[in-house]
C-alpha cells in the first residue's frame, strides 16, 4: 500500500500484492497469461506488478514493442541474462571485471550460426538426422509404437549433441549420449526454479546431476569427441585466453551452450509434430509439399537413401514453415525483459510517457500478442496455413486495421533475440521433412495433451503429458 501512495508523476499503476516480498508471484507464477490479461482489461495496456521483489512494468500494446526494443541504451539486458545464466549454469559472471571482452568475443561467434556457416552445420545436421531416422528405420519394419515427446527428445537431443559436438567414439556411441540425455533431463526439470532463483541445494539431486553434465564437457573429455561444429571450436579456443577461467567454468559454459542448443528446440519439435498427426489435413498439405519437392529434384525415399536439401528448397517448403510457425504461436510463452539503467522517461507512440526508476523491469510479454483475437481470429485453433496467402509466405497482419510490426516472437526480440534462431528453425523443418518422408505416422491413443504452464514466461512451454503414436516404412 505504502507504494501506491508513493508513486512518481508519470509512473504506471501498481499491483502491489498484499504479501511482502512475493507480491503477486504466486498467482502471476499459476497463469501469467490469466493474469496480465486480467489487469490489461482493469488498467490498460501499461502497468506495474509486484512479484518477489522486482517491479516489473509491462506494456502490452504491440504497437508500442518497437520503443521498447530499440532503447537499448536505457533498457539494458546482458547484465540481467548473465546473472541468471551464471547461476543456473554455474560459470562465473561475464560481467564481474575478471574477463574483459569475453562477452563481446562469445558474440562475435554468433556469425557461425548465419550464412555460409550456417548452410555448413545445417548440413551436418540434416546428415545426422538421416543417420538416427535410418536407424530408426531398420527397426521400424512393421508399426512400431514409441511415446511422442520421447522420441522427439531421443533424435532431436542425439543429432544436436553429434552436430555441435562430435561423435562420442565409444562403441556404442548412442548409449553414451543417452546417458547425457537422461542427465539433461532430469536438470532440465529444475530448470524453471533455477531461473526463480530458487537454490540449487533445495532441488534434490540437481546439484549432483548438474556437475556430472559439467564433467562430460571438460576439455579432455571434449578432445575425444570426432567432428565437432566450428562454433564450438571459436567457443574453445576463446576460453583457452582466458587463464582466469577454470577447467569448470569452460566446462559449465560448453554445457550452457548445449541447454540453449536443445532446451526450448526439443519441446517445439514436439508441438509442431503433435499438431500436425492430429490435424489429418495438415498432415497430408505438409506430405504432399515433401513428395512433391522430392519428385521434383528426382529423389527417391529409402531406408538407405540420404535425401538432399538445399537452404532455398528448405524455405521454400511454406506449408512445412506456415504450420511450423503455427504451432509456435500456440506454445511460446518468453518474457522478453529489460532493466532500467537509470530513472528516465521511456517516450511512447500518440506522446505516451512512461516514468521508470533505475533498477525497474519492463517486459514484453509477446503470448498475449499470439493469442489475440484481433490480430488472429480464432487464436486457440490451430490453422496450419494462417501463415500462407495465396500460395506465398504471409507476413502482414493487423491489428485493428494498423499493420503490425511484430506478429510472432517465438524466439524474443531486439538485443535479446535468440541467436540460434535461423539454426532451430531449419532443424525443426529437417526433423518434420525426414520423418514425412520416411514414415507413415498417426496418433496411437486418442487423449488431450495441454501446455504445462510450468515455464511461462521461460519459452516454449512443455506438454502436460506424453502421447503415443505408430510409424511404419512408407512403401
Amino acid at each position: 500500500l505504502w507504494s501506491v501512495f508513493n508513486r512518481r508523476s508519470g509512473e504506471p499503476p501498481l499491483i502491489n500484492g498484499w504479501i511482502p516480498y512475493l507480491g503477486k508471484a504466486l498467482i502471476f507464477r499459476k497463469d501469467a497469461f490469466q493474469f496480465l490479461l486480467d489487469q490489461q482489461q482493469k488498467l490498460g495496456d501499461i502497468f506495474t506488478v509486484h512479484i518477489a521483489g522486482r517491479y516489473i512494468t509491462f506494456v502490452m500494446d504491440p504497437f508500442q514493442y518497437a520503443y521498447v526494443i530499440r532503447n537499448s541504451k536505457q533498457l539494458e539486458f546482458y547484465e540481467f541474462a548473465d546473472k541468471m545464466a551464471s547461476k543456473t549454469f554455474d560459470y562465473p559472471a561475464l560481467s564481474n571485471g575478471k574477463f574483459p571482452d569475453l562477452k563481446e568475443n562469445l558474440h562475435r561467434i554468433y556469425q557461425y550460426l548465419q550464412g555460409k556457416p550456417l548452410d555448413i552445420l545445417s548440413d551436418h545436421m540434416m546428415k545426422n538426422l538421416q543417420d538416427i531416422f535410418e536407424w530408426k528405420c531398420s527397426r521400424a519394419t512393421d508399426w512400431a509404437t514409441e511415446q511422442m515427446y520421447k522420441f522427439c527428445c531421443s533424435v532431436m537431443f542425439e543429432a544436436s549433441f553429434v552436430t555441435l559436438y562430435g561423435r562420442v567414439p565409444a562403441a556404442d556411441g548412442h548409449k553414451v549420449i543417452s546417458e547425457i540425455r537422461d542427465k539433461f533431463i532430469k536438470f532440465d526439470a529444475s530448470f524453471p526454479y533455477l531461473a526463480a532463483n530458487i537454490p540449487i541445494e533445495l532441488l534434490g539431486a540437481t546439484k549432483k546431476v548438474r556437475r556430472e553434465l559439467i564433467h562430460h564437457f571438460f576439455l579432455q573429455n571434449m578432445t575425444k569427441w570426432q567432428g565437432g561444429s566450428k562454433v564450438v571450436q571459436a567457443r574453445q579456443d576463446i576460453f583457452e585466453k582466458y587463464e582466469l577461467l577454470g577447467e569448470y567454468d569452460k566446462a559449465a559454459h560448453h554445457f550452457a551452450f548445449l541447454w540453449a542448443s536443445v532446451g526450448n528446440t526439443i519441446p517445439a519439435t514436439f508441438w509442431a509434430m503433435y499438431y500436425l498427426l492430429l490435424h489429418p489435413a495438415a498432415l497430408a498439405a505438409v506430405r504432399d509439399e515433401v513428395d512433391h519437392l522430392l519428385q521434383s529434384t528426382g529423389q527417391r525415399r529409402g531406408a538407405a537413401t540420404h535425401l538432399q536439401l538445399t537452404r532455398e528448397q528448405l524455405d521454400n517448403l511454406v506449408y512445412l514453415e506456415s504450420a511450423l510457425n503455427e504451432s509456435l504461436r500456440m506454445c511460446s510463452s518468453s518474457m522478453n525483459i529489460r532493466i532500467s539503467q537509470e530513472d528516465f522517461v521511456l517516450k511512447l507512440e500518440g506522446n505516451q510517457e512512461v516514468t521508470l526508476r533505475k533498477g525497474d523491469w519492463i517486459a514484453l510479454y509477446p503470448q498475449i500478442l499470439h493469442m489475440d483475437p484481433k490480430v488472429y481470429e480464432d487464436p486457440k485453433d490451430y490453422k496450419f496455413d494462417r501463415y500462407i496467402e495465396k500460395g506465398k509466405k504471409k507476413t502482414s497482419f493487423y491489428k485493428a486495421g494498423r499493420k503490425l510490426k511484430y506478429f510472432l516472437m517465438p524466439f524474443g526480440s531486439g538485443i535479446s533475440m535468440c541467436p540460434g534462431r535461423f539454426l532451430a528453425m531449419n532443424e525443426m523443418k529437417m526433423f518434420l521433412f525426414l520423418l514425412l518422408a520416411h514414415f507413415d505416422v498417426e496418433l496411437a491413443e486418442d487423449k488431450a495433451v495441454r501446455l504445462d504452464n510450468s515455464r511461462m514466461g521461460l519459452g516454449i512451454l512443455l506438454p502436460d503429458v506424453d502421447i503415443a503414436f505408430r510409424y511404419k516404412l512408407r512403401s
